[in-house]
Order: C-alpha cells, then sequence, then structure tokens
C-alpha cells in the first residue's frame, strides 16, 4: 500500500479515535512542563505530567502526531542530518497512550493492527523485541499475536527498558522493526549486524509498569501506563517503498524546490537532504516563538539556520534562498499544522534577516582567513585555535575552513580545534539559560542607568563592548558581542520578565541590532550584532520594540492579578514560585498542594477579568523595603531586593514589589485567558495564559472547535452538551443490549453443540467449530457446556478474519487423566499458534485458520489415545 505522509498521518489519528482515543493537537517545540528540556524531543512529552499523575485529563486514551526537534542538549542529531537515511533535526511522532487505561496486550493489539490490517503490511516483514525479562510481553506477541518465535528478540536493558530519570515512573519496551530485505546489509535486532539498515524500527512500546525507588528497588504502579512513538517520516519511507527518508513525498517536495531555490539539477546533492531538513526545524521552532539569538534555543536555530545557508553557497547559492522554501512546506504541512501557515511571514521575515546577517559574517571571516592563511607555509597547517575563533567569534563553519583549506593544499589542526570546542562547550554549559547564567562570567563595573519606565528611546554612550567573552574596544560590522550604555531604556531579563530587543541607531540608521537584554553585574548588557563598525565611546540612540514592549507588559500586569485572584480563590497558602513573561504568553508557577479544579480555573479567569473591566489606574513608588512589607506588599520569587524597592500597585487588589514594565491601567491588558494548568513539581503548579490579541485569538480557536464538534453532531453548539449525553446514554444501552444478545446466540449455540457430543472410551466429549460469536464469550459458552454434560471435555475453535481462538474446557474430575493446557497446544500446533491456562481451562490463538478443522481433528485423535 501505497499512502502520502498526510494521508499516514490521517488515518493513524482516525484508527486510534476510532478506539477511544481522544486526539491530541501538537505541542509546541517550547516544553511548557519541562524546564530541563531544550526542546519538544518526543511524542510523550506534553503528557509527562499526566503520566506522572500530577495533571489530569478528562480522557484515559489519547493519540497525536507531535511535532519534535533533536538539535540541542542531550537528544542531537544535527551532525548526521542530511548524511544519513533516517536522521533529522525534525521529525512527526506519531504516538497513541494509555493513562492507567490499557495496557500491553491492547497496546500490542493495536500496533500489530494499525500495521497489517490499516496499513496492510506483509507480517513476515515484521520482526519484534522484547525486554529481555518481560515475558508476559513475549507470550502475547507469540501467542496471542502469533509473531514466529525466531522473529522475537530478547534484548537488554539498555535498548528496551525505558525510565523517565534515575527515579520514577519505568519500564520495559517492544520494538516493531521492518525488514526491508536481503538486498539490504544487515541483522535483525540484538545480532552483530543490528546496526545494518535491513531491519528498522518503525515503533516502540513503552511499557510504564514500575515506580524505581531511590535505593533501586521497583515498585508495581498502581495504574500501569503505555506511551508508544512511530515516526512519521519511517513509516513513511516502508509504504512508499523506498529506502531513504528523504526519498518520500515531502522531502521529494522540498528537495527539489531547495534545488530550483540555489540553481542545481542535481538532485541527488547531500546539500539538499540537509536544507531541506532544516527548513522544517527552523520554521517549527520561529512559529513557536524562537528566533534567532546567541543563547539557548535562539543559538541552536541560528546554528541550524546557517547550516542550512551553508550547504546553500556550496551548491552555488549567491543570493538569500533559504526564507523562500517556507511557502512550499506551509503547501506540504500547513493544513496539519494551521499554526506554520499563520505564521508564514513572521518565519520568511526571520529567515531573510538572519541570511543576510549570516552573509555578512562569511565575509568578514573569509577576509580573516585569507590573511591566515597568507601566513602559512607551502602545505602548512592552520592552528586549531584560529579555526576555533573563526568559528566562534565570528561564525564562520569549521567544515568552510576545512573544505578552503583542503582546496588550496593546507591542512587544519583537527586536534586543536577539538580541545578549544571541548573549552567552549564547558564554558556554554554555564553559558545556557539552562545551566548557569553566561552573564556570570563577564565582570562590569559600570552601573547603567534604566530609562524604560518612560521611554522606549533615548540617547546613550557606548562604554564597554564584550565579545567571545572578554572586554573589547570595538566591533566590526557582522560581528557579535554585548554592547553596555550608560543608560538605557532596554530592560534586562529579570524577575520572569524578559529582555527586550530593538536596535541601536546613529543618523537614523541601524548600526546594531540587539536580540536580548541580560544584565552584566548592574550593567544592561545588549546582546546582538554590528551592522557597522562601532568602538566604545560612540554615542547612539537605543529604540525598544515597543511593539514587544507592550505586548509583554501586558502579560506582566496580569501575573499580578493572577497572583492575587490565586490567593483570593485557593487560599493564603499560595506562593509564587517562578514566572515567564514574554510577548506571547505569561507563565506562572505556584505553591499548590492539588491541581486546580475547573470550577477555580473559571472563577480566577473571571476575577482577572473583572479587574481589567474595572480599569483601574496602576500606582508605583520606590519604598524601603520594610515600609513596603509593613505595607503588605508581595515579593517576587527569587528576586534579590535592595534597601529601597519598587512596589507596583493595581487598586486595592494587589501589591507587589516588582522591578518589570507595566500597564498603565488594567483595562490597557484587554483580555485574560487561562489555556493550561499543570503540575511541574511535588505542590506546585503552573497556569499558562494569554491576554490581549492572544486571548482573543485563542478564545475564537476554541469558539471554532465548540461549532465543528456541534456541527460533526448536527447540533446546536448551546444543545452541544445535552446532544453529547443522549448519544452517550444510547450508546450504552446499545452496549448493554448486544452484550444481551450475544450471550442470548451464546446460549443458543452451546446448546445445539450439545447434539454433535460424541463418547470416547465412555467420556463424553464436545470437539467443534463455532460461528457467529466473540472469542470473548467463548469461556462462558464451554462453562456453560461443562455444566449440560456433567463430566466431560469441550474443544471448541473460532474463525475471526485472520486469526483462529481455541479453548479446552476439562471437568474437576478428569483433569488427572487430561490437562487442558496440553490438549489445548495439541490443536494450536495446526494453527500457527501456541496456549496455555489451567488444567481445567486453556486458551489459545493462532494464525492460520484455514487449519482450524485439522486442528479439531488433531485434538480428537489425541483424546482417544489420553483417555
Amino acid at each position: 500500500m501505497s499512502m502520502t505522509s498526510a494521508e499516514i498521518r490521517t488515518a493513524f489519528l482516525n484508527f486510534f479515535a476510532e478506539r477511544g482515543h481522544q486526539v491530541v493537537q501538537s505541542s509546541s517545540l517550547i516544553p511548557g512542563n519541562d524546564a530541563t528540556l531544550l526542546f519538544t524531543n518526543a511524542g510523550m512529552v506534553p503528557f509527562k505530567d499526566v503520566f506522572l499523575g500530577s495533571d489530569k485529563r478528562d480522557y484515559t486514551r489519547a493519540t497525536s502526531s507531535q511535532r519534535c526537534v533533536r538539535a540541542g542538549g542531550k537528544h542531537n542529531d544535527l551532525e548526521n542530518v542530511g548524511y544519513t537515511a533516517r536522521h533529522h533535526t525534525f521529525f512527526e511522532m506519531l504516538g497513541n497512550f494509555s493513562f492507567g487505561d490499557y495496557f500491553k496486550r491492547e497496546a500490542i493489539q493495536y500496533a500489530w493492527s494499525f500495521l497489517t490490517e490499516e496499513l496492510q503490511l506483509p507480517k513476515e516483514k515484521l520482526w519484534v523485541t522484547v525486554f529481555e525479562e518481560d515475558d508476559e510481553a513475549y507470550d502475547i506477541w507469540a501467542d496471542e499475536i502469533g509473531v514466529p518465535h525466531d522473529r522475537i528478540s530478547r534484548i537488554g536493558a539498555k535498548d528496551n527498558f525505558w525510565q523517565m530519570g534515575d527515579t520514577g515512573p519505568c519500564g520495559p519496551c517492544s520494538e516493531i522493526f521492518y525488514d526491508h530485505g536481503e538486498d539490504v546489509w544487515g541483522g535483525p535486532p540484538g545480532t552483530p549486524e543490528e546496526d545494518g539498515d535491513r531491519y528498522i524500527e518503525i515503533w516502540n512500546l513503552v511499557f510504564m509498569q514500575f515506580n524505581r525507588q531511590a535505593d533501586g528497588s521497583m515498585e508495581p504502579l498502581p495504574k500501569p501506563s503505555v506511551d508508544t512513538g512511530m515516526g512519521l517520516e519511517r513509516i513513511a519511507a516502508v509504504l512508499q517503498n523506498v529506502h531513504s527518508n528523504y526519498e518520500t513525498d515531502t522531502f521529494v517536495a522540498l528537495i527539489k524546490a531547495a534545488a530550483a531555490a540555489v540553481g542545481t539539477d542535481d538532485l541527488n546533492a547531500q546539500s539538499l537532504r540537509v536544507i531541506a531538513d532544516h527548513i522544517r526545524s527552523c520554521s517549527f521552532l520561529i512559529a513557536d516563538g524562537v528566533l534567532p539569538s546567541n543563547e539557548g534555543r535562539g543559538y541552536v536555530l541560528r546554528r541550524i539556520i546557517r547550516r542550512a545557508v551553508r550547504h546553500g553557497s556550496k551548491l552555488g547559492a549567491s543570493e538569500p534562498f533559504f526564507h523562500t522554501l517556507v511557502a512550499e512546506l506551509v503547501r506540504l504541512m500547513g493544513e496539519a499544522f494551521p499554526e506554520l501557515a499563520a505564521a508564514q511571514k513572521q518565519i520568511e521575515k526571520a529567515l531573510l534577516q538572519e541570511e543576510q546577517q549570516f552573509a555578512r559574517t562569511l565575509q568578514r571571516g573569509m577576509s580573516l582567513l585569507e590573511d591566515e592563511v597568507a601566513q602559512l607555509p607551502e602545505a602548512g597547517v592552520l592552528a586549531g585555535d584560529v579555526a576555533f575563533k573563526l568559528y566562534d567569534t565570528y561564525g564562520f563553519p569549521y567544515d568552510l575552513t576545512a573544505d578552503i583549506l583542503r582546496e588550496r593544499g593546507f591542512g587544519l589542526d583537527e586536534a586543536g580545534f577539538e580541545q578549544a570546542m571541548a573549552e567552549q562547550r564547558a564554558r556554554a554549559q554555564q553559558a545556557s539559560q539552562f545551566g548557569a547564567d553566561y552573564n556570570e562570567r563577564l565582570q562590569s563595573e559600570v552601573v547603567s542607568d534604566f530609562e524604560g519606565y518612560s521611554a522606549y528611546e533615548s540617547e546613550a554612550k557606548i562604554v564597554e563592548i564584550f565579545a567571545n567573552g572578554e572586554s573589547v574596544g570595538e566591533l566590526k560590522s557582522g560581528d557579535t558581542g554585548i554592547i553596555v550604555l550608560n543608560n538605557s531604556p532596554f530592560y534586562a531579563e529579570s524577575g520572569g520578565q524578559v529582555g527586550d530587543i530593538g536596535v541601536l541607531e546613529v543618523a537614523g540608521e541601524p548600526v546594531y541590532t540587539v536580540a536580548d537584554t541580560q544584565y552584566i553585574g548592574k550593567a544592561i548588557g545588549h546582546h546582538g550584532t554590528a551592522d557597522s563598525d562601532l568602538r566604545v565611546g560612540d554615542t547612539v540612540l537605543a529604540v525598544v520594540d515597543d511593539e514587544r514592549r507592550w505586548a509583554i507588559r501586558r502579560n506582566h500586569s496580569a501575573t499580578h492579578l493572577i497572583h492575587a485572584a490565586l490567593r483570593n480563590i485557593l487560599g493564603d497558602h499560595v506562593a509564587q514560585k517562578g514566572s515567564l513573561v514574554n510577548e506571547q504568553r505569561l507563565r506562572f508557577d505556584f505553591a499548590h498542594p492539588q491541581p486546580v479544579t475547573d470550577a477555580e480555573l473559571q472563577a480566577i479567569e473571571t476575577q482577572v477579568n473583572e479587574q481589567i473591566r474595572l480599569n483601574s489606574p496602576l500606582a508605583t513608588d520606590v519604598l524601603p523595603l520594610e515600609e513596603a512589607k509593613a505595607r503588605g506588599a508581595m515579593a517576587l520569587f527569587g528576586e534579590k531586593y535592595a534597601d529601597n524597592v519598587r512596589v507596583v500597585q493595581m487598586s486595592d487588589y494587589s501589591l507587589e514589589l516588582c522591578g518589570g514594565t507595566h500597564v498603565e491601567r488594567t483595562g490597557d491588558i484587554g483580555s485574560f485567558r487561562i489555556v493550561a494548568e499543570s503540575g511541574i513539581a511535588s505542590g506546585i503548579r503552573r497556569i499558562d495564559a494569554v491576554t490581549g490579541a492572544g486571548a482573543v485569538a485563542y478564545t475564537q480557536a476554541q469558539q471554532q472547535k465548540l461549532l465543528t464538534a456541534a456541527s460533526l453532531l448536527k447540533s446546536d453548539p448551546s444543545a452541544l452538551a445535552d446532544r453529547i449525553e443522549l448519544l452517550l446514554g444510547k450508546q450504552k444501552q446499545l452496549e448493554k443490549d448486544l452484550a444481551e444478545l450475544q450471550k442470548q446466540a451464546s446460549a443458543q449455540a452451546g446448546a445445539s453443540l450439545l447434539d454433535t457430543a460424541s463418547e470416547i472410551h465412555g467420556v463424553k466429549v464436545i470437539v467443534a467449530e463455532v460461528h457467529n460469536t466473540e472469542a470473548k464469550a467463548l469461556r462462558e459458552m464451554v462453562d456453560d457446556l461443562k455444566n449440560r454434560i456433567g463430566e466431560g471435555i469441550v474443544v471448541l475453535g473460532l474463525r475471526q478474519d485472520d486469526k483462529v481462538s481455541l479453548i479446552v474446557g476439562v471437568t474437576k474430575n478428569l483433569t488427572g487423566k487430561v490437562k487442558a493446557g496440553d490438549l489445548v497446544n495439541v490443536a494450536a500446533e495446526k494453527v500457527g499458534g501456541k496456549g496455555g491456562g489451567r488444567p481445567d481451562m486453556a486458551q489459545a490463538g493462532g494464525t492460520q485458520p484455514e487449519n482450524l478443522d485439522a486442528a479439531l481433528a488433531a485434538a480428537k485423535h489425541w483424546l482417544e489415545s489420553a483417555l
């Protein structure tokens, strides 16, 4: 069966929706529930709190196609992208999840059914692995699914035992591999040749079964859960009968677009694969609010963009091209991810700016490299620290340096470069926002005056410049660094509010792009890139991005309102434990021992909006710390306060110590909507919310979902709940009626089977095939027949599509002669299965329904010798 990637995604979600799973939209690439993750890197990340039990949903089964990025931190595939068949920075993870609902049996059955029935993959092409100690999963695969023993591998904990951390939920895994055929080198999982490309993992089933304690012991979880993942790109390659993910429909289209953009006819060029992969990760990251910068997620994004641009230049691109591919990506994936289409213009603009900036960087780097090469002797070697300086200070790609040197007959001190890189990684560990503060290693005696409470621009003098972690006298055009001004309207990140962005201007022209603002001691550090040469002592006009600042002000003021509302509704025990305020949303962490109920969330939202409608003016004052505390001012979590503090008051509703920027009146916030509530640690909850235009957009999206649901159920939105309740009642009654009919049918079928009873050496025996019944009804049917015959043996077989169900019942007085498990396996061998059970009752399954008659005959023949 050949299907497009979009068709596979739809088929997967529909398959699980039909089996009671809630279809959950892909979450952002920025994890909202795990500060330790750089990006969402697996389908289960949005559900982590659900698995931990700190987040309760109104469903116990879910399915999603989650967008993921692996290009930074622990999970980093960047350097392999374009050079292997299956590595990507961006991929989609198809998954189905059970939160204490079904477990191994159903998860395995669903996976097998989807692959072999929905996608029609040949069963003989599938190979299965289980954790070496997981006999339960092994038996399900072998006995119930019917996978031959020689296609089931037992694998150790390294590859087949999942754990969230050193402690906490964990459990065995079961993987499904696809065999690409004998013409591809490689061996089955667990063999020395397993690293070949013949057997490719397409689906991983994780069974969260235990809770690992600090002492290493594992306690069974009260509600075992299931987390599965199947890469869309990998399964698309299988169904489209290609070996590489880059030969699937989505990538083929992107590669063709990239080839046209850079002007090459070689569609097999590896650089085109890199570009096709990178446009997906870059576009989705920008759509989720990440912008190129020198730190954290923004740095990873910048690196990916520049890698793509570099590969474009290798193919001959001389003008910005990368941003032109966004339109094709939106055509391919915009329907499945509407947020991508909505952000198209923003994505294109951000990519174009980065391409143009990188072009200046390349020009500067080439000039410096030429100077260094001119000093090398014939066949000389460029020092590793020089190559690293080009890479780290000027953003000049290492592989470009190596290529140029190789073309001119020079060598490169790779070991020296790697040593410098290792030292930089150690610094970057502290530089990352996910570790220690980058600025802690910088020293500045400057005290900058912040003028941003009342102004968005001000004239200032450059008093200090940092580049590559050191104080320097100037920045050249294209260089990245940190500029310190004697005074500034730019807000430096603190108190949960992100730093401002904007530009420094001279004579009305931008000379420096500010991508972030951070404190260096008491100095305001403007992180960014020079558009012109700049020196200490230059005078500039500092201009803040006022539209972004206004959005941040709305969100920051809303955090004060939500803090007060939480204490009013939940109690005085609520204490702020952290916050994040940017232009898109606000996040508020607080102490509370249990999930906030829907009714409480509604009350909180209502109270905040009441305060917004009152349109109360905000009053600010600077007071001695003790006086501010005496007036009842709340302190922000983690903030260090001076002797004199700034107090922000909103009527008599909220009074807090805060150095952030705020609206002038509460009405400026516009409106407020809570979009999520979750647990992030023991006793710590988190609320995510939006304000202003973001709140309007969220409300409109929710309204559209309501209208869609009402349309599907042919109901008016106002009557939707009643309609759903009515349908659920009908469904419950139909299920009850069906169960009763099946019970009656089974009883009638059982009665008719009495007529087929025969005797073998004086023992009553019923050996028969049953029809028009369900496999789960066989046990009840056998019990009924045993009661009717008093003493005897019952053997029943049932064909269902390409499966066989067998069951054997032996009355208690005969189990000394005939064991039900022995008898059922005699029959099961004929249908390619195996079974087991108690001496008086045993069941088996098989995959050869055409052999059922032979199986029943074998059972009868065996009884003739056993009795």
